[in-house]
């Protein structure tokens, strides 16, 4: 059987130590999975096309069976890449993601590595198997409408966890046990 993939894409300043992606990492690991973490170039030098870079080198992980979870920025940018996608990976998952639904504390900065907030949504249904999207309604950064309405575009779950924040290590989150038990059920 061919190894299971994980890419986790962090947000705005972030860095694959920070938050619950290490314990998830270790998590997976023990379950047989391969789990990647990419540094994405954040806050400088941030732009779509700078973490499309990055991406190319984990490319030849991602096949049908891979599983993409994205933080904050991270699950705007995976937005992108399931645009860009030329076969389906398996699962997405979409923690505190903005899709442009004021408020969004760094709307500026996020409009910026994604220009008008739309989203060639057809395309993106069409390139994961499973989407599974989770929101706080206390998140100071991306108001809650915007987990609801990425769900709802895709069709997919919606994981409402009530005063969560922005599901990070600020809010209490350097573990996030639905999310694993989410990864798991599949």
């Amino acid at each position: 059987m061919m190894q299971r993939h994980v890419l986790i894409f962090h947000g705005t300043g972030g860095h694959p130590k920070e938050n619950w992606f290490p314990w998830l990492k270790e998590k997976l690991e023990d379950e047989g999975y391969k789990v990647e973490v990419p540094q994405l170039p954040t806050p400088e030098n941030q732009s779509l096309e700078s973490w499309l870079k990055v991406l190319k080198k984990y490319q030849k992980y991602i096949n049908q069976d891979t599983v993409i979870i994205g933080h904050s920025l991270g699950g705007l940018f995976l937005l992108r890449v399931l645009e860009r996608l030329d076969s389906p990976i398996k699962t997405a998952f979409f923690v505190a993601a903005p899709v442009g639904i004021l408020p969004i504390q760094n709307y500026a900065g996020d409009d910026a590595f994604s220009p008008g907030f739309s989203f060639d949504w057809r395309k993106i249904k069409s390139n994961a198997a499973h989407f599974k999207v989770f929101h706080s309604d206390n998140d100071p950064y991306i108001s809650l409408e915007n987990g609801e309405e990425l769900a709802r575009h895709l069709g997919g779950e919606f994981n409402f966890i009530p005063d969560a924040g922005h599901l990070n290590a600020e809010s209490g989150y350097t573990r996030f046990p639905l999310l694993l038990e989410k990864m798991l059920s599949k």
